[in-house]
């Protein structure tokens, strides 16, 4: 801190209080019987005023500026305008001591030897209390609610508004120690009032509000005649017989010296919201001074020190804008800061503070070490184990213990120092010098080197990151850049006051000067913008810029030495720059750039930066394509532009790389197809085909059909036409498409006569129909649309066509009430459709066991027992005597039959089945083995086991197991019936009913079980008819017999080749158990089936879906095994239904 005095006058009279108006533009002086007001700008004397008698001892000045009042001995108070006027006075029985304004309601307090008064303007008399000593000096809290008086007994006593006394303060000099001079602190701040009490026994007290004291007295040395304020209470000023004005902390601390007089110093003032001092003194002099409050600070990268209120530092981080602040009880001198190092000079000792931990964002120092002595030094810097004391020229090295290690000594005065980093004890400092050499100095080194001398003083310093530039700011504010290794000067810029390399990129460096920054990049152009104030660091895209006393963290966008990069097509320098702290519109710009210059792997990265995912993709895709071998830069480039819409410039590349049909599908994905027409030019006719199908699908899209239709005519593509129109509903678009359409395109035509008819025109449809000659597709028409003479006529010429015709007409006579007409018709299809069911279901069957058969070759594993495959393979073997269907294998099926009657003692069948195997082609998979199983079966008797003949339930016939006739009885030619699980013979023979008896009558006399009373004689006769021979029991004639008719019968042995069924009349129903008869009950038109057990006590179970008859136990096991019937699949659960 330093005083430069501004001006200075010097008055007739000794000086004993001055005020400044409200907004410092006028002082007012108490000189003699005389009020001075000077003009604070300049020492002007504007006005002397005259009002009092006698010496003026105080002055004061209303806080709104309307008003000031003056206090003299001749024991009147005057109150003055603004204007200089005098309104008002009135007076006190004895001299006035002091005055003061209510700081808000701008009540007046007077104060004489005997009594104090109150007045505003609000009221016509001052009210007055009386004292027991003489008041020297008063003073109104903030909030203008309590006044605080000061005596000359020692005593502090503190009143409300309305006088009456709250708080009294004693203090221990008693009338030895008169009080002098009170000031309430008017920092905002601080929640509690201070008030300063400086009296004649030396000595400075603080004092709450409550009358409690701040601390200790502090010990002046002179006798106080005047204490104040700074406006916001930062700072205390006081005056007295020392002939001087001290600085002093808000609490109490003395900084310095703010200008030595000649007498006694009786007034001393701040002149509001300002460093200027105003000083009135005994012999009449005026002084007034500028305070100049240096910066004390220290940088190391990303932490700066500072002092405050001139006795703490605080340590702040620029990028968490933490704050940590050091309280102090001295004058802080010198600040330095070195990675965890703290050093802080005082005027008697030197503080160095280390960090309690090594994290970079840790903010807490402790005292390392205390050097107590006391130092003169121009510059201060501090390293991991040492300070650095700079004296002009010369350079002190001292351990922390205060011991001097080294010293250098230098031609000319230091600059500039800074310390560049290095290993602890090791560092290595940048001196710059008034003579403009440049140096280096390790601290552990007694020797110092010159890096470079240039011609004019050194200003500023800095080197770059790799320690490979030099940056130096001279007297005359050039900023010039050196190689550190050829010492070459590389460039130089004007107007600069202070420069700093980016610590994050080796060619970036800013330097401020002239209200601008200036930010620079390798050799390109300076970028400028506004700045006030000095830049100190550049970290990244932030530069810590110092401006007047507060230090900030600037983030300034690295956006133009990027595009300077760009401009270059240096697209990783300028990503590098990028890193730094650019916008998204910058970074979206470089990626662009790159990818335009197929420089992927930064475009990449700044599109990734971006989320950009469509470009990544494309960029995916490219890396891709040169992984795969392709090399094409403007096919590459080409799909960029695709990409960004320069749809032209793509269009050009495209064809240069001879990928026109690219540009085409480009054009008309983008629906340009006029683009793409010109582009075409008079090119291959099958683009030119292909362009106008994309441009008619795109004008379908966008409901314009008519044009689509045309358009698919232009291109060939009759099918999309037809199909357009047709959904439209244009007939005539279809009839004239059709008549020009070749009878050969049969595909398009079909399209039109279908359109013909859903749109109610058969006579185009007939029409387009006879075109192409599909008769069949014409009849069906005539018979869709009942035009039956036509469907007769073609019927006629083309016999083939009859029962397309002639069953449809039988159907719509029976629906229009012509059932004579239409029964000749329906049952030739009845016929028919059940020749077709039963065909079905023979197939089922054979495809369901086959399926056995398949699984038994495939498969490595059998699921089934050698019985029941070996049944298996004779049922399927015996139901492909006439043909065989798709898919069934006689390979597999004879090689499953071979190696089950192999395994079961059927040799003779084994060897049948083997020799039918020699003559079918076999696979490669089983010649082995059917060649292994042909010799070896040769080796076995020729003969079949006799457990394994099936037995006939009905004549009792033991069948061999070769059968030509199928599956029926060799004798009476019984039909067996199989169980669906095992195909086993089951016990059941089928009957029929005789003519007359329904179905229901049928099951109705089973299920009365009528008891047999008379025996009779049962007798079979035979009645011979065109088509068939029936066996019926006529039960006639009575005899005495007990066997039952139906079992009876079945003994008999039958003749010939023909076979009987058994029929049964209604007696024999009745004398039938419902246990012991299954029914198929087949759905109309198909008749049920009636079957007898002839083993009542095994029980056989029907699914009532598909009918299949199984073993009741066999079925049961299925049953839990699938929860469905093993045939037909049908859940059990919907079976019940």
């Amino acid at each position: 801190m330093r005083a430069a005095l501004t001006w200075r006058d010097r008055a007739e009279h000794g000086i004993y209080d001055l005020a400044f108006k409200p907004d410092g533009t006028q002082l007012i002086i108490a000189a003699g019987n005389r009020l001075l007001v000077y003009d604070t700008s300049d020492g002007t004397l504007i006005q002397p005023l005259k009002g009092h008698k006698d010496t003026v001892y105080c002055v004061a000045y209303a806080k709104d500026g309307k008003r000031f009042a003056s206090g003299s001995a001749d024991k009147s108070v005057i109150i003055w305008t603004s204007k200089l006027e005098g309104i008002l006075k009135y007076t006190h029985n004895d001299s006035i001591q002091c005055i003061s304004y209510n700081p808000l309601t701008h009540q007046l307090a007077s104060c004489s030897s005997g009594d104090f008064g109150l007045w505003s303007p609000e009221q016509k008399s001052v009210s007055k209390h009386k004292t027991s000593c003489k008041i020297t000096c008063c003073s109104w809290t903030n909030d203008g609610q309590y006044l605080a008086l000061g005596m000359f007994n020692g005593i502090v006593s503190i009143r409300n508004k309305n006088g009456d006394e709250k708080v009294k303060i004693e203090r221990p000099g008693g009338s030895s120690s008169p009080i002098w001079s009170i000031c309430w602190n008017p920092s905002r701040d601080d929640r509690n009032d201070i008030l300063a009490v400086a009296d004649w026994g030396q000595k400075l007290s603080f004092y709450h509000l409550s009358g409690k004291q701040i601390g200790k007295d502090r010990e002046l040395g002179f006798d106080p005649c005047c204490v104040s304020y700074f406006t916001k209470g930062e700072y205390l000023l006081l005056g007295g017989s020392d002939r001087q004005v001290s600085l002093f902390t808000k609490d109490g601390v003395r900084l310095g010296t703010v200008g030595e007089q000649s007498s006694w110093v009786w007034a001393c003032r701040v002149k509001p919201d300002s460093s200027y001092v105003a000083v009135g003194c005994q012999d009449g002099t005026i002084s007034f001074y500028q305070l100049i409050f240096s910066t004390v600070h220290g940088l190391y990268k990303d932490r700066y020190a500072y002092r405050d209120s001139m006795t703490d530092v605080i340590v702040q981080h620029l990028i968490t804008e933490q704050k940590v602040r050091i309280k102090g009880r001295e004058l802080v001198k010198k600040i330095a800061i070195y990675k965890n190092r703290l050093a802080i000079q005082m005027p008697e000792k030197i503080l160095i503070y280390e960090l309690y931990s090594n994290d970079s964002a840790d903010m807490c120092y402790r005292v390392k070490k205390k050097i107590v002595k006391k130092f003169e030094c121009n510059l201060l810097v501090v390293c991991s184990d040492h300070i650095i004391l700079c004296q002009e020229k010369r350079l002190q090295c001292l351990s922390f213990s205060g011991v001097k290690e080294r010293e250098w000594l230098m031609e000319s005065l230091i600059r500039y120092i800074k310390v560049i980093g290095g290993p602890p004890g090791r560092e290595g400092l940048l001196v710059g010098l008034k003579n403009g050499q440049i140096l280096k100095i390790f601290v552990d080194n007694a020797l110092a080197i010159v890096l470079l001398k240039q011609p004019t003083a050194v200003r500023c310093l800095d080197m770059s990151a790799s320690r490979s530039k030099l940056a130096v700011v001279d007297e005359n504010d050039t900023c010039l850049v050196y190689d550190i290794h050829t010492k070459e000067l590389l460039f130089q810029e004007p107007n600069a006051n202070s420069v700093a390399w980016n610590t994050q990129c080796e060619d970036m460096l800013c330097f401020s000067g002239g209200g601008y920054l200036n930010i620079k990049a390798s050799n390109f152009p300076v970028h400028q913008q506004k700045l006030q104030g000095f830049v100190v660091g550049y970290n990244g895209s932030k530069i810590f810029c110092l401006h007047v006393f507060s230090m900030s963290a600037v983030e300034v966008p690295q956006s133009a030495p990027m595009y300077q990069y760009l401009e270059r097509k240096m697209f990783k320098e300028a990503y590098q720059i990028a890193c730094l702290g650019v916008t998204d519109a910058d970074w979206r710009e470089l990626a662009m750039e790159a990818l335009e210059g197929l420089e992927f792997e930064t475009a990449k990265k700044a599109f990734t930066r971006v989320r950009d995912l469509r470009y990544l993709e494309l960029i995916s895709s490219i890396e891709e394509r040169k992984k795969r071998g392709e090399n094409d830069k403007d096919l590459f480039l080409a799909d960029v532009y695709a990409y960004q819409g320069k749809f032209h410039e793509a269009a050009k590349l495209y064809k240069r790389s001879g990928h026109e049909n690219l540009a085409l599908e480009m054009f008309s994905d983008l629906r340009m197809f006029d683009h793409a027409k010109d582009f075409l030019g008079s090119g291959d006719p099958k683009d030119t085909k292909m362009l106008i199908k994309k441009q008619a699908d795109w004008a379908r899209n966008i409901n314009d059909p008519k044009a689509a239709v045309e358009m698919y005519l232009s291109a060939g593509e009759h099918m999309k036409a037809i199909e357009l129109s047709g959904h439209h509903g244009w007939v005539d678009m279809l009839i004239e498409i059709a008549r020009k359409l070749d009878k050969a395109e049969r595909e398009p035509l079909d399209k039109c006569a279908f359109y013909f008819k859903q749109l109610d025109n058969p006579g185009y449809a007939a029409e387009t129909y006879m075109k192409v000659g599909d008769l069949k597709a014409l009849v069906q028409l005539h018979v869709e649309t009942h035009r039956w003479e036509e469907a007769f006529a073609l019927g006629e010429k083309h016999p083939e066509f009859k029962d397309d015709v002639y069953v449809p007409y039988a159907q719509w006579l029976a629906e229009n009430d012509r059932f004579e007409e239409a029964q000749k018709d329906n049952k030739q299809q009845t016929t028919e459709m059940l020749q077709k069911f039963h065909h079905f279901q023979h197939l089922a069957e054979v495809y369901h066991v086959y399926h056995f058969i398949q699984r038994y070759t495939e498969e490595p594993f059998s699921f089934h027992l050698p019985e029941t495959l070996f049944n298996i393979s004779r049922f399927l073997l015996h139901s492909l005597t006439k043909e065989t269907p798709l898919g069934i294998s006689k390979v597999n099926t004879l090689f499953a039959l071979a190696k089950q009657s192999e395994a079961l003692g059927a040799y003779k069948l084994a060897r049948h089945a083997y020799d039918k195997l020699q003559g079918l082609q076999i696979p490669a998979r089983f010649q082995k083995s059917i060649e292994l199983g042909s010799l070896t079966i040769r080796s076995k008797p020729f003969h079949d086991s006799e457990e394994l003949v099936p037995l006939c339930y009905r004549c009792s016939t033991n069948n061999p197991l070769l059968n030509n006739l199928g599956n029926v009885c060799i004798n009476c030619r019984q039909p067996f019936v199989f169980s669906a699980s095992s195909y086993e013979v089951l016990h059941l023979v089928e009957f029929y009913l005789e003519d007359g008896i329904t179905d229901e009558e049928a099951v109705a006399l089973i299920d009365l079980e009528a008891p047999r009373v008379s025996k009779r004689e049962n007798k079979w006769q035979e009645t011979m008819s065109d088509h068939a021979q029936s066996l019926r029991l006529d039960d006639s004639t009575d005899i005495i017999e007990d066997d039952d008719p139906f079992t009876a019968k079945l003994s008999f042995e039958q003749g010939g080749s023909e076979f009987v069924p058994v029929v049964v009349t209604r007696a024999v129903l009745r004398s039938m158990s419902r246990r012991d008869v299954l029914v198929k009950r087949w759905p109309k038109p198909l008749r049920w089936q009636y079957y007898r057990s002839l083993l009542p006590g095994a029980s056989i179970t029907t699914c009532p879906s598909c009918f299949q008859m199984f073993h009741t136990e066999d079925y049961e096991l299925l049953i839990l095994q699938h929860n469905c019937c093993p045939f037909c699949r049908r859940r059990i659960d919907e079976s019940n239904q």
